[in-house]
């Protein structure tokens, strides 16, 4: 298991990139899933800095925070409800470069600007979502949909 992130330099994608085979490494052969979403969390936070990142479960029927970095949170969200819930219901991955703009945004913290919400699988059903905000506006594209839902993938494998 490692114990330090190696920092990574240069483009977005190098980072991730750089990132994935530690996350990978860090979590080793852990079969327990708070440990494990912990540590994913943690290893991107340190990455990127964000300003809050997490995962959210699903649990009888609504979304149940799960571990996360960054300031208290939501516990709680319904299907269909906010940036989270939204992706959840449409089972695929919510980029949101304004969240003022979103209708129906959850305000967990209102320094939260931009969002991104990717769903985690198992066996073809939404059963949790890595929710990554900033207090950028436009902070996700593109290439963190890409990586995040490469790492999502992998991550469901563990669930």
């Amino acid at each position: 298991m490692a114990e330090d992130l190696v920092r990574i330099s240069g483009t977005k994608d190098d980072i991730y990139d750089g990132l994935f085979p530690q996350i990978v490494a860090l979590i080793g052969n852990e079969k327990d899933v708070v440990a494990n979403l912990g540590n994913v969390s943690a290893a991107l936070k340190e990455a990127f800095g964000f300003f809050w990142i997490g995962f959210y479960l699903v649990k009888d029927g609504e979304l149940v925070l799960g571990p996360f970095q960054g300031p208290v949170a939501c516990t709680r969200i319904q299907k269909g409800k906010g940036v989270c819930g939204a992706a959840w219901k449409q089972e695929q991955t919510v980029l949101v470069p304004n969240v003022d703009l979103f209708d129906g945004h959850i305000a967990c913290s209102s320094l939260s600007k931009s969002e991104i919400v990717v769903p985690l699988f198992k066996n073809g059903e939404v059963v949790g979502v890595l929710d990554v905000d900033s207090d950028k506006l436009e902070a996700f594209d593109q290439i963190d949909k890409k990586h995040l839902e490469k790492l999502c993938q992998w991550i469901s494998g563990l669930l």
